[in-house]
């Protein structure tokens, strides 16, 4: 079953324990958005959100890494409570060495790509990756429309993975919602990531059972 992972860049940061509890029911685990404001035209999250995370919540965290020094960051965040490490191709000189590294701590280790980076440049990296995370919006900020033309890049890759016999996980991450949720999960997709989807909207209740039928 695909599972909502809650992206709590789009929470209000000023009631984090409350938000997460209000959701948590509905949710399977937390992403948290580690922007440098370099790979990525934002700043956001460091260790002190984690630690803050871990004293009210045990729910799985993925640190989605955009930054451009990831290998100095994962065993940090690992130490504070991760439960998944995911970094980003286009800043990985070593992505296999970084991967392996990440999977020596006994946590995943998952791979993203943006929007414009091509899946052939994941090619020798999937035989040892836990997961791929496409990235469907250009990262940095919360809210934004869903990429359309990203869905055939979604199916290109569930092709990819049943016809070399994979099976790593497939995350989306950006414009996920009530609109498109389902419809992706049918495609194939195991991780959805949801900030507003989850925190700003009311029918989040309705939208977890819908995945949940998909079973």
């Amino acid at each position: 079953m695909a599972i909502i992972s809650a992206s709590i860049l789009a929470a209000n940061l000023s009631e984090l324990k409350e938000e997460v509890r209000r959701v948590e029911g509905f949710i399977d685990e937390i992403h948290l958005d580690v922007m440098d404001g370099h790979f990525v035209p934002n700043l956001t999250f460091g260790y002190p959100i984690l630690e803050a995370l871990r004293t009210f919540t045990n729910m799985p965290v993925d640190a989605h890494l955009m930054v451009t020094n990831p290998a100095e960051l994962i065993k940090g965040f690992i130490e504070k409570g991760a439960t998944r490490i995911t970094i980003h191709q286009e800043v990985c000189y070593h992505l296999h060495r970084n991967v392996e590294y990440i999977k020596s701590f006994g946590v995943e280790a998952f791979v993203a790509i943006n929007p414009a980076t091509s899946l052939n440049t994941l090619d020798e990296i999937l035989p040892y990756v836990d997961g791929i995370l496409i990235m469907t919006v250009n990262p940095g900020f919360s809210g934004q429309k869903f990429i359309p033309t990203m869905t055939e890049k979604i199916k290109k890759l569930t092709d990819i993975r049943k016809s070399r016999n994979f099976d790593f996980k497939i995350a989306v991450d950006g414009g996920v919602g009530n609109e498109n949720a389902v419809e992706l999960v049918k495609m194939g997709v195991d991780v959805l990531v949801m900030g507003y989807g989850v925190f700003r909207n009311p029918n989040l209740p309705n939208l977890r059972n819908e995945i949940k039928s998909l079973l």
